[in-house]
């Protein structure tokens, strides 16, 4: 599978401080700091070198002692960075103050977290996907699955009591990379009479291989494959089951491998 781009998960994970608090920002009691366009002012050396590295700036917004903050992306996590007043310096992670609360995190929540949930659930919405529940389900929960994927079938099997009661409706964005006949697999169910059922139809009978793949790949079911997989790649996921929602805020979260049992209920909500 192709890989993503390892200077952005780097930084992204250097910085995990950053980003523990986004989802969680409208329940803290801070005053939002001031905020600033992008590219209101030049940017100074240390931020340019930063973003060399990776980093995309989305805003910036007044910080305490001197420094002056940015709001960014990185390997799809929002972080922050602080750069001192000669422009030369900069501390990127989280800043506390003196009552231990993060100063950037309602900052980052407005100017990074948010857009980028909603520009990522559009594409998400916007994907070659099958749906597996009902229409009308009041929670969505997007999965990049792969016919033969063992660990998918197993998040399918225990998605069931809520798929079934008709809480969550998985969309299942099919990709073909595991094995030779993956991609023979998804055009069996993308051109199926029922797409929904021959999904169905393959997860029940995974234990014993799965549903037919087809003799060929048309080129449209290859066309969607392809564009799945590099949606699934640019959002930063080398394997499947990547799974995305979204929390009590909006805010896409998302989970790659199969959940933990007591994970399941924070993916697909209250059984």
């Amino acid at each position: 599978m192709a890989r993503i781009n390892t200077t952005a998960l780097l930084l992204s994970s250097t910085l995990l401080l950053a980003v523990t608090a986004c989802s969680q920002a409208q329940e803290q009691n801070n005053t939002a700091p001031p905020v600033v366009e992008a590219n209101a002012t030049k940017r100074p050396p240390v931020i340019e070198a930063i973003e060399a590295q990776g980093l995309e700036v989305i805003g910036e917004f007044d910080a305490p002692s001197g420094l002056h903050g940015y709001a960014g992306v990185a390997g799809q996590q929002p972080v922050a960075v602080y750069a001192t007043a000669d422009g030369q310096h900069a501390v990127v992670g989280t800043l506390v103050n003196a009552k231990g609360e993060d100063v950037g995190a309602e900052a980052l929540q407005r100017l990074v977290a948010e857009p980028i949930s909603k520009r990522t659930w559009t594409q998400l919405e916007g994907s070659d996907w099958v749906a597996d529940g009902k229409a009308d389900a009041p929670r969505v929960v997007y999965t990049f699955s792969d016919p033969n994927c063992p660990y998918c079938n197993r998040f399918w099997i225990a998605a069931r009591p809520w798929v079934d009661s008709g809480k969550v409706q998985l969309r299942h964005i099919i990709v073909g990379v595991i094995r030779p006949d993956s991609a023979n697999k998804a055009a069996s169910i993308f051109t199926a009479a029922s797409p929904a059922e021959a999904l169905a139809r393959n997860e029940r009978a995974y234990s014993s291989g799965g549903i037919k793949p087809a003799v060929t790949v048309p080129d449209g079911v290859r066309a969607k494959l392809d564009r799945n997989e590099k949606l699934m790649t640019a959002l930063g996921f080398q394997g499947t089951p990547a799974i995305l929602f979204r929390d009590a805020n909006g805010i896409v979260q998302r989970r790659s491998g199969m959940p933990a049992a007591a994970d399941l209920p924070v993916v697909l909500g209250p059984r």
